[in-house]
């Protein structure tokens, strides 16, 4: 039966939902408290598909790592210190998920999904005729030192046992595997099932397709409330006055915290600040994707561009650029990629997005059991591109009353209420 689904939030994850709903058969709003020019992490992302990321945020070591990192401010990491609530509970949660019993009852999943995900871009790419660049020649792990490969080399190993293919290389293979590109590195860990795309491309594809399958979309729209009857919402509350629906589906990001505390859900979300810098005709150009270890940046080839991105940065809801987080990203892949100049970046405008990140480093998705038409799918942090396309079929799913394809208690919205 076709339901009005009113969806919040039109970055990646709103706009598969609205896909995989309006391919169903069900009418679609899609609401934004931005227009159509909008810039968010969606957007400036290293467009990756990563199954090699099985291990969530939230793993053994990270809360030393992370400890370690936040006196340096040009660091892969740093949290803003502030006297806020919401800060102090999510850095306690984190800390009590950083376990390796919950990193291993987690990994599966991931796995699974993000295969799953994977072959949802290959059919997307051939339905419309791969708009987005989609290609499939894996991911390098390039490492700067020999510790660092061998630290990798175990996780392969790991990988390797949980059915992700990957293979350790040293320094000449990994040359020999992407001559376009000089690198610095004591070796690297490849992962062939990993992929990459061009995230702006992928945006405007699918929002061609929803705007063909008839998703109403309502840009500069911004939520201010909820129409509630018992356990249902009958309306969702804006700027542009109301939209009733059948069912309500919260995708706002980094923003999400703010509407779940509207509706008296605890939803915890640090918004991540990441970085990238995009090289127009970069000097030398990789054809594979790859991620440098030690100082957390991704490299991404995208047509004849090149672009650079790392960070995390634990700040609120702001959106401003520090200068000095951008100039650690370009002094940790000159020492990566030696071909290249700090002159090269000269010019360049840093772009910066909110990753939205759970405590956990696990997306909610599902419905919430205070509002039997209330759904969430959010709190992807990095992932947000490479689970996109399962998290917008799984969301369809659940929307028409069926019962998802994947066990999802562990990614459930209600975790923490």
């Amino acid at each position: 039966m076709s339901k009005h689904i009113v969806i919040i939030g039109s970055g990646v994850i709103g706009l598969t939902t609205a896909h995989y709903c309006a391919r169903r058969g069900h009418q679609v709003t899609l609401l934004d408290r931005e227009g159509p020019a909008r810039d968010g992490c969606s957007f400036g992302n290293s467009g990756m598909i990563v199954p090699s990321h099985f291990i969530p945020l939230a793993a053994p070591g990270m809360v030393a790592l992370g400890l370690k990192w936040m006196w340096n401010a040009e660091s892969p990491f740093y949290i803003k210190p502030r006297l806020d609530f919401g800060l102090f509970d999510w850095g306690f949660k984190f800390w009590q998920a950083a376990s390796a019993a919950r990193v291993a009852q987690a990994a599966p999943l991931l796995r699974d999904l993000s295969f799953a995900s994977r072959a949802c871009f290959e059919e997307l790419a051939g339905m419309w005729g791969n708009d987005f660049g989609l290609t499939k020649r894996g991911l390098l792990m390039l490492c700067k030192t020999q510790h660092g490969l061998d630290d990798e080399a175990k996780f392969a190993a790991r990988a390797n046992a949980l059915g992700v293919p990957a293979q350790v290389l040293d320094a000449k293979a990994a040359a020999a595997l992407d001559p376009d590109i000089t690198m610095d590195i004591a070796g690297a860990v490849l992962f062939p099932k990993d992929a990459h795309l061009t995230p702006g491309r992928f945006m405007a594809a699918l929002r061609a397709q929803c705007e063909a399958a008839g998703v109403r979309f309502k840009w500069n729209t911004e939520v201010t409330g909820f129409a509630r009857e018992g356990k249902q919402l009958k309306a969702v509350r804006t700027t542009h006055g109301e939209f009733t629906a059948d069912e309500v589906v919260l995708c706002g990001g980094a923003w999400s915290p703010l509407l779940a505390d509207e509706l008296g859900l605890h939803l915890p979300i640090q918004a991540g600040k990441g970085y990238s810098l995009t090289l127009p005709k970069p000097r030398q150009l990789p054809q594979l994707c790859s991620i440098c270890t030690e100082a957390r940046l991704a490299v991404t080839p995208m047509g004849g561009a090149l672009r650079i991105g790392g960070t995390m940065e634990i700040a609120g809801l702001n959106e401003d650029i520090n200068p000095v987080r951008v100039r650690g990203i370009i002094k940790s892949a000159l020492k990566y990629f030696p071909a290249f100049k700090e002159l090269d970046f000269d010019g360049i405008q840093p772009w910066r997005g909110l990753r939205p990140c759970s405590p956990d480093g696990l997306p909610y998705i599902g419905r919430t059991a205070k509002f039997a038409n209330l759904s969430f799918a959010a709190g992807h942090a990095m992932m947000g591109l490479s689970l996109a396309p399962i998290t917008g079929r799984l969301m369809a799913q659940i929307l028409s009353d069926e019962l998802p394809e994947f066990e999802l208690s562990l990614l459930s919205p209600d975790r923490y209420n």
